[in-house]
């Protein structure tokens, strides 16, 4: 489609995603301006630069941007996941999706699935599943974890929110029976670093990585900080991405 008609098709998406689906061509994301977002949650996630020959499971897609990105950096397959945001009775739609799938002429797979549906049966093993921003949606987490590494052969890269009020000392868990994190009743959980790690060795990663912990200081912009130095006292809550692997 021409640039015109590709700007008018993004101006009646409501958008989660920053994304360029053409030359100076962005979608507005739910960070803000174009660029912002989006590209810095890249860093955050310590993906690897190339998944050449690599199967990828995007949980939770909703517009699809790390979907693509793993199709940018050399996935032979990529499979995009939803169930919340495609099917109406969240936030968003599949619209976004649809659309940068056309504009950037990309293969991806699209399943409109419930987390906790997932099997073998119904989408196959994955080299990589990305679960990015899911984990504390559910109400069963540990049962979330299960559904999704039982699809996994490899690697499970979990990006979530972590409460902070428990310290490390032992895994535990924060339970939000109505809107108390961020006003919004889909959020259920906020598990601590220890109770996260301990949840994935139980599940079978038993090497789990702290690739990023995220303080809201502009400053710390490398992928691999330790984990004690970025979650400070009197702070209720960061944003944590882990690394998994059989």
């Amino acid at each position: 489609m021409d640039e015109t008609e590709l700007r008018r098709r993004i101006e009646s998406i409501k958008w989660f995603h920053s994304m360029e689906l053409a030359p100076g061509v962005w979608t507005k994301g739910s960070q803000g301006a174009p660029r912002n977002g989006t590209a810095d949650t890249l860093r955050r996630l310590g993906l690897p630069e190339r998944f050449d020959g690599k199967s990828v499971l995007d949980v939770g897609a909703w517009d699809g941007f790390f979907s693509f990105e793993a199709e940018r950096r050399g996935a032979a397959r990529v499979l995009a996941t939803d169930f919340f945001s495609w099917s109406g009775s969240g936030w968003g739609t599949k619209d976004g999706f649809s659309l940068a799938r056309e504009a950037l002429g990309s293969k991806v797979e699209d399943l409109e699935i419930d987390p906790m549906d997932l099997s073998v049966e119904r989408v196959g093993t994955f080299d990589v599943v990305f679960f990015f921003g899911v984990l504390y949606h559910l109400r069963d987490p540990l049962r979330g974890l299960e559904k999704v590494a039982a699809v996994c052969k490899d690697v499970l890269i979990v990006e979530t929110y972590i409460d902070q009020r428990m310290g490390e000392d032992y895994p535990a868990m924060v339970y939000y029976p109505g809107t108390e994190l961020l006003a919004d009743d889909t959020n259920w959980w906020g598990p601590n670093a220890s109770c996260v790690v301990a949840m994935l060795k139980t599940v079978g990663f038993p090497k789990v990585e702290t690739v990023w912990a995220d303080d809201d200081k502009p400053s710390f912009t490398s992928r691999r900080h330790k984990l004690g130095r970025l979650l400070q006292p009197g702070r209720t809550g960061t944003r944590v991405t882990f690394h998994a692997r059989r």
